[in-house]
């Protein structure tokens, strides 16, 4: 299947650059493009797209908050934030937002490629341990969902244990390591948490169960 794609970029050479080398790939098709926020999300209302490469910082609506606003639209793209400024604060912001991926604009091209076919998947790329960092720093600023506890009744005992450890900044072969179970294993038990939970990807399950209390960063 073609990964259709979405550019959102204020620099519109950026945005040119973007389009000719994904429009090469053979499995993707540039199908729109914006220059903020405000106008992505005018050209998302009348396209279908899987993907969307979001720039965080553009005047009249940055990055961040059109993220947000997507996350409200019924299934939603996946979005692949960019920055050009490698800091925390920017990687949370997008991560809590809803992005899948959070990549530097001057990382190689192949990085970019492979994060958006990726994040097409259903997966994200940010390491697990990275997005725990970055919630240890940061869960401070997380509004508490006091939900969590009856949401995760839907999970049986080793599904919301798999969640613990995904949380805890676990890969998948080091819980089947711990569990002393096939990593294919894992894989399910996790999928089954995704699906019960309503959560999209590795990402905002670590998310989710910092804002629930699951996990709590250190002292």
């Amino acid at each position: 299947m073609t990964i259709r794609i979405v550019l959102v970029d204020d620099q519109e050479l950026v945005r040119a650059g973007f389009a000719m080398m994904v429009s090469a790939q053979p499995d993707m098709e540039v199908v729109g493009q914006a220059g903020d926020g405000r106008r992505a999300l005018e050209v998302l209302a009348s396209v279908e797209a899987d993907v969307v490469v979001m720039d965080l910082r553009m005047p009249v609506m940055d990055g961040v908050e059109a993220t947000r606003a997507l996350q409200e639209r019924d299934q939603p793209p996946k979005v692949l934030a960019l920055t050009t400024f490698d800091t925390d604060e920017d990687a949370f912001a997008a991560l809590q937002a809803g992005a899948s991926a959070f990549l530097l604009k001057n990382s190689p091209p192949g990085e970019l490629l492979s994060a958006i076919r990726i994040v097409a998947a259903g997966e994200s790329v940010v390491a697990p341990r990275v997005t725990r960092r970055l919630l240890d720093r940061f869960a401070g600023n997380l509004a508490p969902d006091n939900r969590g506890e009856k949401r995760y009744e839907v999970l049986t005992e080793r599904e919301l244990e798999v969640l613990r450890l995904v949380a805890e900044g676990l890969s998948n072969k080091e819980i089947a390591e711990r569990l002393f179970v096939s990593e294919s294993t894992v894989k399910s038990h996790f999928g089954r948490v995704l699906m019960k939970l309503g959560l999209r990807d590795r990402v905002h399950a670590v998310v989710f169960a910092y804002e629930t209390g699951l996990v709590r960063p250190p002292n």
